[in-house]
């Protein structure tokens, strides 16, 4: 039985960060897609018709935000059960109750958590 190759879409604005995702998802042998605006992650969808997990920042490049994406990408019935991790700056609780009202699977501020603590649970789900 061929296992099949674990895909994360990485939609984050910062640079920096996305790039050490991508290499710390890499080296645990899972293939990283990412972006900097909702029409670039779309596009990637797109392309690749579905990805295992998602990492999701709330401020993106452009004029749609996070939120804007999830909204997106539940109105696509192949995209509909993606797990979405929303990892940000800030967590109003007006913001993250949209967002779970929305289906995300989880929140995360940056700012309380580990790089590292995050992407094990991501790299962790079952997808």
């Amino acid at each position: 039985m061929i296992k099949k190759e674990k895909i994360v879409l990485v939609v984050e604005d910062e640079v920096a960060l996305q790039q050490a995702i991508k290499l710390k998802l890499e080296k645990e042998g899972i293939k990283a897609y990412t972006a900097q605006r909702v029409a670039e992650a779309i596009k990637i969808l797109k392309k690749l018709k579905t990805v295992d997990v998602v990492w999701l920042d709330h401020y993106l490049l452009g004029k749609e935000n996070g939120l804007d994406f999830v909204v997106k990408l539940k109105s696509v019935e192949e995209w509909k059960k993606i797990p979405i991790f929303v990892v940000s700056n800030t967590a109003t609780h007006d913001k993250i109750d949209s967002y779970l009202k929305l289906g995300v699977h989880k929140y995360y501020t940056k700012s309380n958590l580990k790089l590292d603590s995050i992407l094990k649970e991501i790299v962790g789900l079952k997808c």
